[in-house]
């Protein structure tokens, strides 16, 4: 019981086999760095950094750098977020399969939007809804997010009027180290083979 709380994906599935499986990033399509930015608090005014660097020969993604939490009193983040006006459409689909290759154990989040919104005239972005799932990765290989896992936020905090994720147009995908109320800090590092939507047998 204590090694499945410390995984934290009772609700996720390993996987056994699956219908079929469309690659996000990683196996049929290639990692870029060109598809992923820092999101980090130093927009906030925090000294945290993050970066994403990909590994064409192995066909992978290292997301690695250093959470301060002391800069913000405590709290703190650093993700990286994909680019551009990139679309989309899981309909059809169960979950993601998150294939996990090497890790620290540490707990991360993985954060879809299916709303982006205009910046600010300040620069900074506005806030929209997030669907997040919170992760310790202490195991490697794929295990399968389904939708209902996925938790809907507004400003770190629990949207639970919020309307259904619109599957059909994810626009963002965000991977995120963050203090979970300043239990964690210091260096981080996450390997990751690849993203996909996934249908599965069960």
């Amino acid at each position: 019981m204590e090694f499945l709380q410390q995984l934290e994906i009772s609700e996720a599935t390993f996987v056994m086999a699956s219908n079929s499986k469309t690659y996000i990033f990683g196996g049929d399509q290639p990692w870029s760095p060109h598809d992923w930015t820092a999101s980090d608090d130093r927009v906030r005014g925090g000294a945290s950094h993050s970066y994403l660097e990909c590994d064409p020969p192995s066909n992978a993604a290292r997301f690695h750098g250093h959470l301060d939490i002391h800069a913000l009193g405590g709290a703190g983040f650093a993700s990286q977020r994909t680019t551009g006006d990139r679309m989309w459409d899981l309909t059809g689909n169960d979950g993601l399969e998150l294939d996990i290759r090497q890790s620290d154990g540490k707990k991360y989040t993985l954060t879809l939007k299916d709303t982006v919104l205009p910046k600010r005239p300040d620069g900074r972005e506005q806030s929209t809804i997030n669907w997040e799932y919170d992760f310790h990765a202490t195991d490697k290989g794929p295990f399968v997010i389904r939708w209902k896992d996925f938790r809907a936020t507004y400003r770190g905090k629990d949207k639970e009027d919020a309307p259904p994720l619109d599957r059909s147009s994810i626009k963002r995908i965000s991977i995120m180290m963050r203090s979970f109320f300043g239990t964690q800090e210091g260096d981080f590092s996450l390997e990751i083979a690849s993203i996909a939507a996934i249908q599965t047998e069960n």
